[in-house]
């Protein structure tokens, strides 16, 4: 799971390169926006025109957070079925055998986690359904809502939290920051301020409704989260120690 995180920011770097340089360009871009946006304001299309003419002399697209959006909830998703259904997916069991095995254990009842439970009941019994989910004392194959006592299934989740923080701390920061270098105290209107407190919270309800989730998911889905928050936060330093150094040069 560790590498497979690792290895999908890679691969996602790109795209994260591109938000960075959006982010950071996205400033500049404020006060002509406001411009346009009164030059043209009893003429929308025109308006429309000039705002995609300049993303596009900036090099940025308005629409650019939309892609890497739906790629993360196919991968959420990928993931969530990977760790809920890992004799289809990590082993390869035969269909007939898990089928067969369901039966006998749905048979006291529904089951949330088919396969875990599997695992949990016959793993020992049946060399091919016995999956090690062991991470450092911890079982990943758990779910926390449904071991409440075990006081382990607790620890990834607060790790994600806490680093979920962390993450949103710098990248207030960073955004301050790059306001204050560039001089840009604007004043703000109502509805700036109301969008930018939208953004705040939307920033905090994101770990909020994955936090959520992962109480009811496998804790292999929390540990994804909370590993490409740790990568996710290297990666903004160095990309924004990259943008620096590009800024710096480029002045000079």
């Amino acid at each position: 799971m560790i590498a497979f995180t690792i290895i999908l920011r890679i691969i996602l770097l790109p795209i994260s390169l591109k938000q960075q340089k959006s982010l950071r360009t996205n400033s500049k871009m404020q006060e002509e926006l406001k411009q346009i946006q009164f030059r043209y304001k009893n003429n929308p299309e025109q308006m429309n025109q000039e705002v995609m003419a300049m993303y596009k002399r900036y090099g940025t697209n308005p629409f650019s957070g939309c892609l890497s959006g739906i790629l993360q909830i196919i991968i959420i998703l990928s993931v969530f079925f990977l760790v809920s259904q890992p004799l289809t997916y990590m082993r390869k069991v035969d269909e007939d055998v898990i089928n067969q095995y369901k039966e006998e254990i749905q048979a006291d009842g529904n089951v949330s986690y088919a396969e875990i439970k599997i695992i949990e009941e016959k793993g020992g019994e049946d060399e091919r359904v016995n999956i090690n989910m062991d991470f450092f004392g911890l079982d990943l194959s758990k779910v926390p809502n449904q071991n409440l006592g075990d006081f382990k299934v607790y620890i990834i989740p607060v790790l994600y939290v806490i680093s979920s923080i962390i993450s949103i701390k710098m990248t207030n920061n960073m955004t301050k920051k790059k306001k204050n270098e560039e001089g840009i105290i604007p004043a703000k209107s109502e509805e700036e301020v109301a969008m930018e407190q939208m953004n705040k919270n939307m920033a905090y309800l994101m770990p909020i409704m994955s936090i959520s989730i992962a109480f009811i998911a496998p804790l292999g889905l929390a540990l994804y989260w909370l590993v490409g928050n740790i990568v996710m936060i290297i990666e903004r330093i160095l990309i924004d120690k990259y943008f620096q150094h590009k800024e710096e040069k480029e002045n000079a």
